[in-house]
């Protein structure tokens, strides 16, 4: 059996690895780092680990050192699903700047370790709102979070019109564009955070942020390069060639600003369907 204190000093150094590696000026975000046991949405070990453009190694055993580690660690590895990254999580939370007593919605919510996290973040004053299409994997998050009262989990899809109203939303799959309901949910001052990118394909994690009195600019910003597991329904073949041209062709860290009017012009750095992103400022607040 695992010496509770041994895995308390796991934990602890595993936070503070990531918080560091992420470059996460937020102090929450080790100290929920820290409060979640990320074997217990793993499952039971030994693990498969996997390695970017390598594949997936076994652990020898299921000693939870082997997870407090820096890595994917899979979930359904036949399917290339996996808990991400911590580090990159820890630099996007920090990014989407979550404070308690918000309202998160999570999009791909796994077996609900990121939910986890979401939830410490946000508080028992806060709310968290975590869609999984995939009815076993929401089975398995629904069980991890049930003793979190101020999580709901949710069996099907993220991209529909009935979204509950958010401070923030987090979406755990790639896409080539960002759904409707996804911007139709968000509250004055809301913030989206999104993965992207092609299916296969390494994009940019994009931040985009809704203006207090609404209009057709929205601050937005590249946080970082991102690559996930696709978005069900959320891919479109024509959109995705041009999306890895543009990225193949550089310059995403000069979009400054998403727009959904007819006007492009020659700031234009990507156009999607009924959106843009530009490399002109907003004019307005970050």
């Amino acid at each position: 059996m695992e010496e509770p204190g041994r895995s308390v000093a796991l934990r602890t150094f595993f936070a503070r690895y990531v918080a560091a590696e992420g470059r996460a000026r937020d102090p929450r975000i080790e100290q929920a780092f820290a409060a979640v046991e990320r074997e217990r949405f793993a499952g039971p070990g030994p693990w498969s680990i996997n390695i970017p453009g390598v594949g997936y190694i076994r652990t020898p055993t299921d000693d939870p050192a082997f997870i407090y580690q820096d890595t994917l660690v899979a979930i359904n590895p036949a399917r290339g699903i996996n808990i991400g990254q911590p580090s990159w999580h820890a630099h996007w939370l920090d990014a989407l700047a979550l404070c308690q007593g918000e309202t998160v919605v999570q999009i791909g919510a796994g077996t609900g370790y990121y939910t986890t996290v979401l939830a410490h973040l946000v508080g028992q004053t806060g709310y968290v709102h975590a869609y999984e299409i995939d009815q076993a994997l929401s089975a398995r998050a629904e069980q991890n979070l049930a003793h979190m009262p101020w999580v709901a989990v949710y069996g099907r899809t993220g991209i529909a019109d009935d979204l509950p109203k958010a401070d923030a939303i987090y979406v755990n799959a790639g896409t080539t564009q960002p759904s409707w309901g996804w911007l139709d949910a968000m509250k004055s001052r809301g913030r989206l955070l999104f993965p992207l990118h092609a299916e296969g394909m390494v994009g940019g994690m994009l931040l985009i942020r809704k203006p207090e009195y609404g209009g057709a600019t929205w601050p937005a910003r590249f946080i970082s390069a991102a690559a996930f597991v696709s978005l069900v329904g959320g891919q479109s073949a024509e959109s995705a060639a041009r999306l890895n041209a543009a990225f193949a062709h550089g310059g995403k860290e000069s979009v400054r600003s998403f727009r959904i009017d007819d006007a492009k012009d020659d700031t234009c750095w990507f156009a999607g369907d009924g959106w843009w992103l530009s490399t002109s400022d907003s004019g307005l607040a970050p």
